[in-house]
């Protein structure tokens, strides 16, 4: 008897702590396999939002030619239809000029004609082009059904000339219809190839945060993977899923059947082993890669380089650091996309110009090193002038644009005897080109501060706060005198807690701070004094707080040209009693 409960308990045993074993890894794997194909997911779902973005994009940039052309033909394109002919592609169904918000042109008229409607006051468009016109954006809307059959999305870009007292004046609408999901083919295809589901989706208007579907594949998603972008003035989201789902059952299936056998068991756990192993090498370089550039990033480029000098303490080498001269207004003045270009081109100029075994990195933003080994500052001198001399440009809308950089370089073990004394060398060898004028290279040197990075940035972070009076900037325009900036002080001495409340109590408008009564007088005294040929002017006025008191203050401005707001006038105010009290004698 006790001999036959063994035959049946050591099998059941072993049964049920095989099934036990087979199940935790059965567990395992499933997660295993549901977090990588959310990785795979989340990776392709950026892939692809970049390049529908890119998609958008390029259909966009119709309307900035169409735009350009009617600023430069002061409001006329002969030949329109051939101009239009030009532009047109497989994804755009017409395009259409609407002087005033009403359209007039369209490129190709059959089958079009009822595309000629009156849009700023249309029940269905007009919302969405006023807030075009009135805030100078360009706009998306749509999807909706085509006469033609299909579905249709609408790109208005408003156009603005500049009337005989150089005001800009609204001119009317540069429109593209362009078709879905043709635009977008090329993307979705990849991904319904992949054996994605998706849906793509966006905003209903700038203003709204509502998301519409576009297009989809017609599968409903089951907690998918989604990115997120924007372009032509809506927030836009793909959502992907495996169509077979977040878990491979048949897979599965194959493994609870394979696992009852020793062998196979055994061969799916080195199969998973070596799987994770893989993962693990995969997303080790993915750490230390800037995934713009492709080269190292600050993390890859220290690890590098502290591993050379431990291994080479008296090895000779060069360590480089340098930026784009005047990024920000490149990103500012051209957008994101192409200050991402103009970083591309760099470090491919970076990959051209230096040996393989260089260590190329990006710091971050738009700052970038090199790491030269068994070489000196001298001997790589030329090398890195030539360098930072070389013309690089990238193209915006036609217009080739060329930037430059700044560089600076150290050595070790001479100047630096560590990688942190090392690259803070090159640091402030860097910021010595900076403060000499831009666009140079040379070595650090003894005498060179290594507190230049640091006092650089308390002035800049620091200067407007710390004014001895209230300080604001707004546009120099008669019509339009939006308030631009204003410091913690100016905001304190208006009675308002933060700059959003500032805004909201004066509306956006200098003049609003104004006491009523002097008003008129105070603008007509500014305009006098600028226009007699001074860049500054002082007046007094009434100050009116968001509480209904008045101050008075004394305003000290100066008219300076903004590269991207045109005229704008600096001001410093202060109050005028509390000065006098300050001050008695010298008043």
């Amino acid at each position: 008897m006790r001999i036959q409960k063994r035959k049946i308990i050591l099998p059941v045993m072993v049964l049920l702590l095989g099934m036990t074993a087979l199940g935790a890894v059965l567990y395992g794997v499933g997660n295993i396999q549901r977090n990588h194909s959310r990785k795979m997911a989340n990776l392709n779902a950026m892939v692809y939002s970049e390049r529908i973005k890119s998609d958008i994009m390029q259909e966009v940039g119709a309307t900035n030619a169409l735009k350009q052309l009617l600023v430069s033909e002061n409001g006329r394109i002969n030949k329109f239809s051939e101009v239009a002919e030009d532009m047109m592609t497989d994804s755009i169904q017409s395009i259409q000029l609407a002087p005033d918000g009403v359209v007039t042109e369209i490129y190709p008229e059959d089958g079009n004609e009822a595309g000629k409607i009156d849009l700023l006051n249309d029940a269905d468009r007009g919302e969405i082009s006023r807030y075009a016109r009135d805030n100078h954006i360009e706009i998306m809307q749509g999807p909706f059904q085509l006469e033609q059959g299909g579905y249709g999305m609408a790109v208005r870009n408003p156009v603005y000339l500049k009337n005989e007292n150089g005001e800009e004046e609204f001119w009317g609408f540069a429109i593209v219809i362009i078709r879905v999901p043709a635009i977008f083919s090329d993307s979705l295809k990849a991904l319904s190839d992949f054996d994605y589901d998706y849906t793509l989706s966006k905003t209903v208007s700038p203003w709204d945060t509502t998301y519409e579907e576009v297009y989809s594949s017609g599968a409903i998603l089951t907690n998918p993977v989604a990115y997120e972008f924007e372009a032509a003035g809506n927030q836009w989201k793909l959502e992907i899923m495996p169509k077979t789902g977040w878990s491979n059952h048949e897979h599965l299936y194959g493994m609870l059947a394979g696992g009852l056998l020793i062998v196979l068991l055994l061969t799916g756990l080195v199969s998973m082993i070596l799987a994770l192993d893989e993962h693990k090498n995969r997303f080790k370089k993915l750490a230390v890669t800037d995934v713009l550039t492709r080269i190292n990033n600050r993390h890859g480029f220290e690890e590098q380089v502290r591993q050379y000098l431990k291994k080479y303490p008296e090895a000779s080498c060069v360590a480089a650091q340098f930026d784009i001269d005047d990024f920000k207004f490149i990103n500012d003045m051209y957008g994101h996309e192409s200050g991402d270009r103009a970083l591309q081109i760099l470090a491919e100029s970076m990959r051209k110009s230096f040996p393989e075994h260089a260590v190329l990195g990006r710091k971050g933003g738009d700052e970038f090193c090199i790491f030269l080994d068994n070489c000196t500052g001298e001997e790589v001198r030329e090398k890195l002038e030539q360098f930072t001399k070389k013309k690089r440009s990238f193209w915006y809308e036609g217009e080739k644009v060329t930037y430059t950089i700044s560089l600076g370089y150290a050595e070790y073990p001479l100047q630096g005897k560590n990688y942190s004394r090392l690259m803070r060398c090159a640091d402030a060898a860097l910021y010595e080109v900076k403060l000499d004028g831009k666009n140079g290279c040379i070595q650090y040197r003894e005498g060179i501060g290594l507190e230049i990075r640091k006092q650089l940035g308390f002035a800049l972070k620091d200067v407007s706060e710390n004014l001895p009076g209230a300080f604001i900037i707004y546009k120099a325009d008669k019509e339009n005198d939006e308030i631009l900036f204003a410091n913690h002080e100016m905001i304190r001495l208006t009675g308002c807690r933060n700059m959003a409340e500032l805004q909201e109590y004066t509306k956006g408008s200098f003049r609003n701070l104004i006491e009523e009564e002097e008003r008129e007088q105070v603008e007509e005294s500014i305009w006098q004094q600028i226009g007699e040929g001074h860049s500054n002017d002082y007046v007094h006025f009434h100050l009116k707080k968001a509480d209904g008191t008045l101050m008075r203050v004394l305003d000290h401005g100066r008219i300076v040209e903004n590269g991207r707001y045109g005229r704008v006038f600096y001001v410093l105010m202060v109050d005028w009693n509390s000065t006098k009290r300050h001050y008695r004698d010298a008043f």
